[in-house]
């Protein structure tokens, strides 16, 4: 189901909360719509990115702000956004998350439950890598709005949660649960899910993302966002350049072997956004990438790890992560010449995720931070379907980012760490999450393809 949204927001003031908040991407989605974010991070880096980036944030685990803080926060929060580290769950990942998947889906029928949180937290301390259990923190906060005092018992409105798309299978447990049992206190919710490509929603990189989208029974049926650009497609642009290259014009076919299809669906939608549309003009401290370039990305290509995948500038960038760095650069100087040229600094990193030019990445593990956030853009079509929005315009992403002042800054830092300058004990500790080592090999994880589907009571 794709979105008509109508023109104002079905909420009066949204607010959101954003939990495992990284270094911004969903709450630079929420600035440009003009809709206020609260982040908790626990990673110091990202939050002094998000401090620099002027973002409101908490430097803090979010299961101990759930235990020890809940009632710190502000009531008047009435979306519930995040997305839960991904590494045991990702493709790269060892995989632990996967083989918990089973388990997982059945701790969410326990938190449902009348079971104790002592006993859950027991049983998940058992976990092989404790941030496997971080999926269900998104079901935690959710029953706890519905026990806060200071929110008067008072559920959220709306649930935006996004992960990779081997968490798809939570994502369908959780849409079971809030749309048929509900919350504990009798609250449910209608849901759409689905794994989507960023790609037709203005990132210029090709990468899946599972979502889920919840509104409150009561506040009208909610919808995936519309797609405003066409899917990237291999085969397509194998096509399209040999067909350049023999200067033979042809109509193009699609699979089956007519061109209608292929030719309707470019009349409705603009081609997806290509890395040089991104980095081709300075702007900004960019200086501009004019000269044609080919990107050999750290990935294997069609599944063979010793094949290195290889993309024009007319094409998306393969799944931005934190090797981003590694991704070598050549520049096409001619038809006969080819040479290295400089890799991608973290702000061409940045833009490849749609981030403004000139976000400042701060602190260490940049390009980590860079991977691991949500892309703007499309964290700005989540939030506008979720509430109702009309389609937005990320065009507002291509003007360079406006950094907080040394006075913001110090500011936020005070309110998120406690000292405008440090972090302080009420911070957490980085080993405090760090996994331990696994020796087990990869195994190659089967992704569950999900149809468009929505769930309500």
């Amino acid at each position: 189901m794709t979105s008509t949204a109508p023109q104002q927001s079905i909420l009066d003031r949204p607010f959101v909360l954003d939990l495992f908040a990284g270094p911004g991407g969903l709450d630079v989605a929420g600035h440009e719509l003009d809709i206020p974010s609260l982040g908790i991070e626990w990673e110091k880096s990202a939050c002094l990115t998000r401090y620099a980036a002027g973002l409101d944030t908490i430097h803090a685990d979010v299961s101990a702000i759930r235990r020890d803080a809940f009632e710190s926060l502000p009531p008047e929060i009435n979306v519930l956004a995040g997305g839960p580290p991904c590494q045991t769950y990702s493709v790269a990942g060892h995989g632990a998350g996967r083989e918990a998947l089973e388990m997982v889906k059945k701790y969410i029928h326990r938190l449902i439950g009348d079971e104790s949180d002592e006993a859950i937290d027991a049983d998940l301390k058992k976990l092989t890598d404790p941030r496997t259990a971080l999926v269900l923190e998104p079901l935690r906060y959710a029953i706890q709005a519905t026990r806060s005092q200071t929110r008067a018992q008072r559920p959220y409105d709306v649930i935006v949660l996004e992960q990779v798309p081997t968490v798809a299978p939570v994502w369908e447990r959780y849409a079971e649960v809030l749309t048929h049992k509900g919350l504990p206190d009798g609250t449910k919710y209608e849901v759409v899910f689905d794994v989507l490509a960023t790609e037709r929603y203005g990132v210029p990189q090709t990468r899946s993302r599972a979502v889920l989208i919840a509104r409150r029974v009561g506040l009208g049926q909610p919808s995936l966002p519309s797609p405003t650009h066409r899917a990237y497609e291999s085969k397509e642009w194998t096509r399209r350049s040999a067909s350049a290259e023999s200067q033979v014009h042809q109509p193009t076919l699609d699979d089956t072997g007519t061109p209608e299809a292929d030719e309707k669906e470019k009349d409705e939608k603009p081609s997806w956004r290509s890395m040089g549309d991104v980095l081709r003009n300075s702007v900004g401290t960019h200086p501009g990438r004019p000269t044609p370039f080919l990107v050999r990305s750290n990935y294997g290509s069609s599944g063979i790890p010793g094949r290195r995948g290889v993309r024009t500038d007319q094409q998306p960038a393969a799944t931005v992560t934190g090797r981003i760095s590694r991704f070598v650069v050549f520049e096409h100087l001619d038809e006969n010449i080819v040479r290295e040229g400089a890799r991608f600094s973290m702000n061409e990193a940045g833009m490849l995720q749609s981030f403004p030019p000139d976000y400042p990445w701060s602190g260490t593990a940049q390009a980590q931070q860079v991977g691991n956030a949500v892309p703007p853009a499309f964290g700005m079509h989540l939030l506008s379907a979720a509430l109702g929005l009309p389609i937005p315009d990320t065009k507002t992403l291509s003007k360079p980012w406006q950094a907080a002042t040394e006075d913001q800054r110090a500011k936020l830092r005070s309110h998120g760490c406690g000292d405008a300058d440090a972090c302080t004990e009420r911070c957490p500790r980085p080993q405090d999450q760090v996994p331990p080592p696994s020796s087990r090999p990869r195994k190659k994880a089967l992704v569950k393809q999900f149809a468009p589907r929505s769930l309500g009571p």
